[in-house]
């Protein structure tokens, strides 16, 4: 016996079993769902109605065949609803604690009612595979009408897989800032997504499958945003970061932390561009929180005295004349001069010859935390701090601080003077201004008066034995002196070796 006929002459078992499974509902559904019952009862109701009518009519009635095929579709299709309902919050929702995407509870229904549909079919005569096979042109014309939706219907099974978002969660689709929006729907076809502009998008799933998603909600709801702005080239970044950073502390919305912080992004026309990162957990009031931001860094620069550069072109126009400009390039040498005074083991050297090695030297800038020379490596260059500060640090595993050098001092003699690699490690502490002095600058010096050779390696070996025997009381005048005379030898012959001056 088929099926459809058994439901139809047993019906007053499909209507206990249907009805059954109607009062069962209430039990598993949440009370703000108990009005899914409506549709099972009434499927039911119509399927009750449908067998009363079947009695008052004759077996060969005409109505008889339809009113039994319409009986199996209403009660197949009670029993459907009310099944699928059961499974889901009794044993998945309940049991389980999942939480069933509705695109997955759409799609298994409609292959119940499928299913309910086929077997209508079989009780009116008509073989469901036969309506496939028998024309392949319906088949192709039904495949090309359906391309788009079973599409969307597949780029949604595998969004509800992979899970790359859900209801509530900021995403943005593309490069397109418009296409930034909180997720307010998803169901088997497309996406809802709702902009700042309160504007409500429907997105394809086959759309969202093929780009490239930026979630701004997950891993967690602290987003990095950014603010650029620009500074003149004349204005060091040392100076000028930390009072961006400090504009930022404190506007509402801001986290501490993450704390904020601030980089060189790039250099344009306009002069120096600063990226200030800063961190939120509202997306939702990203563009407040950015226009305060960017109105803090404005006033932080009018603090400063800084002006936001607009795109220039710089044309200079000289007139200087040679006398002007050896006069200029005089001052700079003999400010140079000045600071190689300051030098001890330079200071012995004639005015004529320390000035011929100012005109030599260069200077360099160094960011704070920048090293300048490192421990262990060869070198040939003396440093003289003219502005800003270093610090020395000796361990080339383990770093510790031995001495800080301000402006005047200097360090790096002996690799300069002996060829020794450097004994220490020296970074710069702020943004540090450094008078160089190489060995190429010095040996002209030497070669014309090798006689300061000599007058040079007694300073040092002095200095260095005055550092050496600072501590010890015990050292007699006779015992340092001779050893003086042995270390200025010493050098005097590394010197000379290392400039190959004639003896």
């Amino acid at each position: 016996m088929k099926l459809s006929e058994h439901l139809t002459l047993t019906g007053g078992v499909g209507i206990a079993v249907a009805a059954v499974m109607i009062l069962l509902l209430p039990l598993v559904l949440p009370k703000g769902e108990r009005g899914r019952t409506k549709l099972p009862l009434i499927l039911l109701l119509l399927y009750v109605a449908i067998v009363a009518s079947r009695s008052f009519l004759d077996d060969d009635s005409p109505s008889h065949e339809p009113l039994k095929v319409a009986g199996v579709f209403f009660l197949g299709s009670s029993m459907a609803r009310s099944g699928f309902l059961l499974v889901l919050h009794s044993v998945i929702t309940r049991t389980l604690g999942g939480n069933v995407p509705r695109i997955v509870r759409d799609l298994v229904q409609a292959l119940l009612f499928m299913g309910v549909l086929m077997l209508t079919l079989r009780a009116a005569g008509v073989e469901p595979s036969s309506l496939l096979t028998t024309s392949a042109l319906l088949t192709a014309v039904i495949g090309l009408s359906l391309q788009d939706t079973l599409g969307n219907l597949f780029a949604g099974l595998a969004i509800q897989a992979q899970r790359p978002f859900r209801v509530g969660d900021w995403i943005q689709y593309d490069d397109t800032e418009h296409h930034i929006g909180r997720i307010v729907e998803m169901n088997w076809r497309a996406v809802k997504v709702e902009t700042l502009d309160k504007v409500e998008m429907t997105v394809p799933n086959a759309t969202l499958a093929k780009s490239s998603l930026q979630n701004y909600s997950m891993p967690t709801r602290v987003a990095r945003r950014h603010a650029y702005v620009e500074a003149p080239y004349d204005r060091p970044p040392e100076r000028v970061i930390p009072q961006l950073v400090d504009a930022v502390r404190g506007v509402a919305g801001v986290l501490p932390r993450p704390p904020a912080d601030a980089v060189v992004k790039d250099f344009t026309e306009r002069g120096v561009r600063y990226d200030v990162r800063y961190y939120i957990d509202d997306f939702e009031q990203r563009e407040l929180i950015g226009g305060q931001v960017r109105e803090r860094l404005w006033y932080a620069l009018q603090r400063m005295g800084v002006e936001i550069p607009v795109p220039q072109r710089l044309v200079r126009m000289f007139d200087y004349t040679e006398e002007r400009l050896e006069h200029e390039a005089e001052a700079r040498v003999d400010e140079r001069d000045r600071a190689l005074k300051r030098v001890d083991f330079l200071r012995a050297l004639p005015d004529e010859a320390r000035h011929r090695l100012a005109e030599g030297t260069h200077t360099r800038m160094y960011a704070p935390g920048e090293t300048i020379i490192v421990e262990g490596e060869a070198g040939e260059e003396l440093f003289i701090v003219r502005s800003g500060e270093v610090r020395v640090e000796i361990g080339r595993r383990k770093r510790h601080e031995v001495a800080r050098l301000g402006p005047g001092q200097f360090f790096g003699e002996m690799s300069l003077m002996t060829g020794e690699h450097r004994k220490a490690s020296v970074r710069a502490v702020r943004e540090s201004e450094i008078l160089v002095i190489d060995r190429e600058a010095l040996r002209p010096v030497l070669e014309e008066a090798p006689e300061l050779a000599e007058t040079i390696s007694r300073v040092l070996a002095e200095r260095e034995e005055m550092l050496d025997e600072a501590d010890d009381a015990s050292t007699s005048d006779m015992g340092v002196k001779k050893s003086v005379e042995r270390e200025t030898s010493v050098l005097l012959g590394r010197i000379r070796k290392l400039f190959s001056l004639k003896d």
